[in-house]
């Protein structure tokens, strides 16, 4: 069943609204998405070009002979991947409005993987929301912490 989502940038200066089909995501830890989003990796939702509607165009960066990452210049998130030649996009899960609806479905670039970053779950766990000079800084900032 298709399902409309919508997402964009940090700022809001570049949005979308995507027909999205599945909830299928991949991470991709190649090296070029590395370099271009200084992550170990990043997660993408894949769909045809079809289904994604640029309500405010993006920018777009020509980051190979073969591909174009658009993102916003304004305040530099990434957006996605696309082939020059080719009829799908990846969109970054974390640019969707409602990220939780994807789940990995598998890796890719994995020459690149770094494992250490893979298996976290045994990790301590802060709330950005608990962490008091964050909290601070957010109210002297504007007077609340952001939603």
């Amino acid at each position: 069943m298709t399902e409309i989502m919508t997402g964009g940038c940090q700022c809001g200066r570049v949005r979308y609204r995507a027909e999205v089909e599945t909830d299928e995501a991949y991470l991709c830890h190649c090296r070029m998405c590395q370099r271009a989003t200084g992550g170990v990796s990043i997660a993408f939702a894949n769909m045809p070009q079809a289904a994604l509607t640029w309500e405010t165009e993006p920018d777009w960066y020509g980051s190979s002979p073969i591909a174009r990452r658009p993102f916003c210049s304004r305040c530099g998130t990434p957006l996605g991947f696309r082939f020059v030649e080719g009829d799908t996009i990846d969109i970054a899960v974390g640019s969707f409005d409602d990220p939780g609806h994807f789940r990995p479905h598998h890796h890719f670039g994995v020459e690149s993987l770094h494992e250490a970053w893979l298996d976290t779950g045994a990790l301590p766990r802060e709330r950005a929301d608990a962490y008091q000079p964050l909290t601070d800084r957010w109210v002297a900032a504007i007077g609340k912490t952001p939603e």
